[in-house]
């Protein structure tokens, strides 16, 4: 599904992302783990066109989306959560999830023409992806009013319902209580029953290894080793890398 060959990014003299090669397949959950400072964030920066690497590609089904726009591999399939909150206060949860069905070109058309008009059929399915997290009866409230972890199962539902080919989740169960850590857990798992593709940071490892099918472990800006969540705990270079020599 995703390629990412031999890719750097360097702020000044920090080697960010270093020469960082790897692979994720389609139909699994793969976890990128790594110390503090490792690269994670850069990379899914890369990935998703919020930053342009200084060398190597990255292939999404074979094609390009190296140096592409944000908005451009969006369109391509790649859909993100991002680690910081990205819902709008001052609308309701509902709207707030219908956003996932917004493109340019839908908006122009609407815009101008009024061609394009599935709100009714939109609005059902967000109704149900409500009901999946049990926070329907926040439909028609503001986005304000939710709890942290509310907020990110909102999040973690948008990201979902935007069509894709990939979806990244970075950090989704930081600063959740341990209900919605459960629920969020269970959201993965059934995504792992519809053989979604996703990429994932996360710093709870337990909860990773968990979830995960593969993982990929980042030291300063390099894989240093893949596999599964078995081979991974029992790999000396990942300990050395958590736990120093």
């Amino acid at each position: 599904m995703l390629r990412v060959n031999n890719l750097s990014k360097h702020f000044g003299g920090v080697k960010a992302v270093n020469d960082c090669s790897f692979s994720v397949k389609k139909g699994k959950i793969t976890a990128l783990i790594g110390p503090n400072g490792s690269g994670k964030s850069t990379l899914f920066n890369l990935i998703s066109g919020v930053l342009v690497p200084d060398k190597g590609s990255i292939l999404l089904e074979g094609k390009e989306i190296t140096k592409k726009s944000v908005e451009m591999i969006s369109e391509m399939g790649v859909s993100r959560l991002f680690q910081q909150s990205r819902l709008f206060n001052n609308i309701s949860v509902l709207d707030n999830l219908l956003l996932a069905f917004d493109t340019p070109s839908k908006n122009f058309w609407i815009s101008f023409f009024g061609l394009y008009n599935d709100k009714k059929k939109n609005t059902a399915i967000a109704m149900d992806a409500l009901k999946a997290v049990g926070l329907e009866a926040k439909a028609n409230s503001h986005a304000r009013g939710l709890s942290f972890g509310q907020k990110r199962l909102i999040e973690i539902s948008r990201a979902m319902l935007k069509p894709h080919k990939l979806l990244m989740l970075d950090e989704p169960v930081a600063g959740v209580t341990p209900a919605m850590r459960d629920k969020i857990s269970q959201m993965l798992l059934e995504m792992k029953k519809k053989r979604e593709t996703v990429l994932l940071i996360e710093h709870d490892m337990n909860f990773t290894l968990k979830i995960a099918d593969e993982v990929i472990v980042l030291d300063e800006g390099k894989v240093i080793a893949q596999g599964t969540p078995k081979e991974i705990r029992k790999n000396p270079k990942v300990l050395e890398a958590y736990l120093g020599d």
